[in-house]
């Protein structure tokens, strides 16, 4: 049986702010923290930063832009947090992996989120664990492994409206990390992501929508906005989805902030209506949340 949400969470409006990220840092941090302010005049409670938030997507760009983990991004994110008073999934940016993390056989870096509560503490840190290596004939051919290391944890983070499941971009497409979040109580799976042009038009709305009706959770993505100029093209339309698979937010590919409303009253109506999550048949197959750490 999942897991419920706690009785003392509630409902919150969420944030998805859908970035022109430059090859500007500085430019790009200021950007963010203008956003996210906004996003908090608002009304957003949880905001969220896109993936590669403060510098341009690729393994070209990975080593120039890495920080450690508490470097300027980091303390930017905090600030942010802290200033607008919100929940913040900082997106994610490439880090400097320290040496005593970093397998000898891999990269020196990961692709990272943080997360930061209205304090402006870091409550989780989120290492993408699936890298993007894929080939596309005619379309997209990436390798991510090429340069960064790998993730090993599901990240779970606990706020005052429930628990939220993090992941990044490549993550959505393995249905186990969403699974194990929705088991351990989350409300909502929030993935930071930069589909592409190839990718995105196929896949990325049907991914959203996918976790969110196997989990009866709600889902989002925060992709950066569309840059036609770029080595990668972003295919934006960050999108929230609610437990029955509506999408209940969504914008195209320009610099946006999706707004919704994330009531905690319809993943409970959705599991009453269609009960999935007691009639798991564990006894057939094995449940994948056993493994949680």
């Amino acid at each position: 049986m999942a897991a419920t949400a706690s009785s003392t969470a509630r409902s919150f409006k969420i944030a998805l702010v859908q970035l022109l990220v430059t090859a500007n840092k500085q430019a790009n941090l200021s950007l963010a923290r203008t956003r996210v302010l906004e996003a908090k005049k608002n009304g957003a409670e949880v905001v969220v930063l896109p993936e590669c938030f403060n510098s341009p997507y690729g393994t070209s760009h990975f080593p120039k832009y890495a920080e450690l983990l508490d470097g300027e991004s980091s303390q930017a994110l905090q600030s942010m947090a802290k200033d607008a008073g919100v929940y913040l999934i900082g997106g994610s940016f490439p880090e400097q992996a320290p040496s005593s993390t970093s397998s000898p056989s891999k990269g020196s870096f990961f692709n990272t989120c943080t997360v930061w509560d209205p304090t402006g503490a870091r409550i989780g840190v989120h290492r993408k664990v699936h890298l993007f290596d894929i080939s596309v004939p005619g379309g997209i051919t990436f390798k991510e492994s090429e340069v960064l290391s790998a993730g090993n944890k599901v990240t779970v983070v606990d706020t005052i409206f429930g628990k939220i499941g993090v992941g990044i971009c490549y993550d959505i497409r393995f249905p186990e990390l969403a699974m194990i979040a929705a088991r351990q109580g989350c409300v909502a799976m929030i993935y930071p992501g930069a589909f592409n042009m190839t990718t995105g038009p196929l896949h990325w709305e049907l991914l959203l929508r996918a976790r969110a009706v196997d989990n009866q959770i709600y889902t989002a993505a925060c992709s950066p906005a569309r840059d036609a100029g770029a080595g990668y093209i972003a295919y934006g339309h960050s999108s929230v989805v609610d437990p029955m698979g509506a999408v209940i937010g969504t914008t195209d590919g320009k610099e946006d902030i999706v707004y919704a409303d994330v009531d905690l009253g319809k993943i409970a109506s959705t599991r009453q209506a269609i009960p999935v999550t007691t009639q798991r048949r564990f006894d057939v197959y094995p449940d994948v949340s056993a493994g949680f750490r």
